[in-house]
């Protein structure tokens, strides 16, 4: 998983990161993260619905994130 912290968001991006690289379902390679004021956009392409709705209950859980911007796509589905 790629992360692009902006403007202090790092103190989130990197434990958003770090919990979707643990979950095993999800491809980490897929997912960048992007952080700005507490908002975390989530952004690539996943292989399920059921990887975007669990890379957003993630963040979600981050100590931090007052929001999710999911951006993600489902392969095949564009």
């Amino acid at each position: 998983m790629e992360t692009a912290a902006i403007a202090g968001g790092s103190t989130i991006a990197a434990p958003t990161d770090s919990a979707n690289m643990q979950e095993p379902s999800l491809k980490a390679a897929e997912i960048n993260v992007e952080t700005f004021k507490g908002v975390v956009q989530l952004t690539g392409f996943v292989s399920s619905r059921a990887s975007i709705d669990k890379a957003v209950e993630i963040a979600r859980s981050v100590k931090g994130v007052t929001s999710v911007k999911n951006d993600m796509i489902v392969k095949g589905q564009q």
